[in-house]
């Protein structure tokens, strides 16, 4: 069995008592070291740090000391996100089901404004049952409306121009960027298509192994050009499959043809206003298209509601989730007409938590996404969001969405959280590098970094690379786990019980990868914790018996 070393560094850890269990805050000793299996390592997020001496969730203490004779209610979590694979096996049980609505009547029985919305809805599509797969980056939609303004200096608000020069630049060099993407994308295909014409001389057909590979080098030990094909083609076989070049080719060509392409309608398909919000008469009920190229939202939803204890896959927070689904995003920048529409439907429909594992750089009505967070807030939805994974300290780079506030400014509701991501390695490398940071900004931390989870792929199940996106899903997955067994308890309340109840870091971590100057974790974040679902459920019963 492969096995996972993760080394340690002495630290203390002070507890303390509440409601007859212990609570973790910082003082107890850690083991210098620990030898973490494959298997175990599959769901390390939710480890314990005393325990399992791993900067975890302690989802795993929390059911067998707290809620192994208890029943929650059953909860309602929205994701927007991607499509989902609403029919995955560890999936579908946990995927939500609109009981007001009879299936493919075309009826809006429910009288809500969307169609046969069965399982949520898709904004990304249209009535044919199409999708827009491609679309714009905010940046491009920003200089698609106002490059002929400041052309003819007819707008003159000093703010806007700067948000449009800001938006000009980092055009230019995701442009740059994409190109060079592009072609070497392209170059990959062709070397790959190369060492397979090279290797058709010695194989009848291209469905060799790694082995066959291996044991051809041995025989031809002299040959430098059939030893520089069959490594090539080794590491084609492990990491570039034909499917997998074939997609990325697509994405890295469409990026220059859609992305970056100020010409391009990106809503010509779905046949709306994007710059009207009454104007909702678009999208479809089917939120599982286009998996291939839309495999996000799967990770998250197993993250959250996986079927816990079915033997099989990954174990979600609980088995009282159902997923709403809700489909906004696809590669590009989602529209914050989307977003609003979605959280204002996840609230209309029962949703008391929402996960939005998405984000960009810039937004164009982001007062749109403000009024819908407002509007939860007024119906004591929670609002859950990532922090990106650009490697920005928010406290000075404040323009990442969706957000709460402007400027650094007061903040527009209390029922959002922001997360950032941290690691299984409690020591200098406990922070993600990539994570953007800030304790203006982000609420708290959750892990995000090598996930094990599910994917509409035929494997089921992979280990992704997560990002503040995991993070997102994993709070999301506590707070579902709280709002569903202490159900009186409002968002607000939910929201600074899991920045409270986290565990704090105290200890100096690494920013970069070289960084020579740490910073203390507890700095990088509102909190400066890691959420922890024990220690949330001990804090929300005594906030409910109060």
């Amino acid at each position: 069995m492969n096995k996972i070393y993760i080394l340690l560094i002495p630290f203390f850890f002070t507890q303390c008592k509440e409601n007859n269990f212990t609570r973790v805050s910082i003082q107890e000793k850690v083991n210098p070291s620990i030898e973490l299996s494959e298997k175990k390592f599959r769901n390390w997020h939710h480890k314990d740090i005393i325990d399992d001496s791993i900067p975890g969730t302690s989802l795993d203490k929390a059911y067998d000391l707290i809620l192994k004779d208890k029943e929650g209610k059953e909860i309602i979590v929205a994701l927007i996100d991607t499509s989902i694979d609403i029919n995955h096996e560890d999936l579908s049980s946990s995927i939500w089901t609109n009981s007001n609505e009879v299936p493919n009547n075309n009826i809006d029985d429910d009288d809500n404004g969307y169609i046969d919305d069965l399982h949520g809805w898709n904004f990304i599509g249209n009535k044919k049952g199409e999708n827009t797969l491609f679309v714009n980056y905010e940046i491009t939609r920003i200089l698609k409306k106002y490059n002929s303004s400041f052309l003819n200096n007819e707008i003159k608000d000093s703010l806007l121009y700067r948000t449009y020069k800001t938006a000009k630049k980092r055009y230019a060099e995701r442009f740059l960027s994409a190109k060079d993407d592009s072609i070497y994308i392209n170059n990959v295909a062709n070397w790959k298509n190369e060492s397979r014409v090279f290797l058709s001389s010695y194989f009848k057909d291209s469905n060799y192994t790694i082995k066959q590979l291996d044991s051809l080098k041995q025989v031809h030990g002299t040959d430098s050009i059939l030893q520089f094909n069959a490594v090539r083609m080794s590491n084609f076989i492990k990491y570039a499959p034909d499917e997998k070049i074939k997609i990325s080719t697509i994405q890295a060509n469409e990026r220059l043809v859609k992305l970056l392409n100020t010409s391009y309608n990106d809503r010509i398909i779905i046949n709306d206003n994007p710059e009207d919000l009454s104007d909702t008469n678009y999208g479809n009920n089917i939120v599982n298209q286009d998996l291939y190229f839309l495999e996000h939202g799967t990770f998250m939803v197993g993250l959250i509601g996986a079927k816990r204890n079915n033997e099989i896959g990954i174990d979600g927070f609980s088995n009282n989730i159902q997923i709403m689904a809700l489909s906004i995003s696809s590669n590009g920048d989602e529209h914050d007409k989307d977003i609003a529409l979605a959280i204002r439907y996840a609230v209309d429909n029962g949703a008391k938590v929402i996960n939005m594992s998405i984000g960009k750089e810039f937004s164009l009505y982001k007062e749109w996404v403000f009024e819908a967070l407002k509007y939860a807030e007024e119906k004591d939805v929670l609002v859950v969001s990532g922090a990106g994974n650009s490697s920005y300290n928010l406290n000075i780079f404040n323009d990442y969405y969706p957000n709460d506030n402007i400027n650094n400014g007061k903040e527009v509701s209390d029922n959002f959280i922001k997360v950032g991501a941290s690691t299984y390695e409690p020591n200098e490398n406990l922070f993600a590098v990539f994570s953007n940071y800030g304790n203006i900004d982000i609420d708290v931390f959750a892990p995000g970094t090598k996930i094990y989870t599910t994917t509409p792929a035929e494997e089921k199940y992979k280990f992704v690379s997560g990002g503040t996106s995991a993070s997102c899903a994993i709070t999301t997955g506590v707070a579902a786990l709280v709002r569903s067994y202490y159900p009186s308890l409002t968002a607000s309340q939910v929201k600074h019980i899991i920045m409270d109840s986290g565990v704090e870091y105290t200890f100096p971590v690494k920013l970069t990868k070289n960084d020579t100057i740490k910073t203390p974790f507890n700095q990088l974040s509102k909190s400066g914790k890691i959420v922890n679902a024990y220690n949330a459920l001990i804090v929300a019963d005594s906030i409910s018996k109060k």
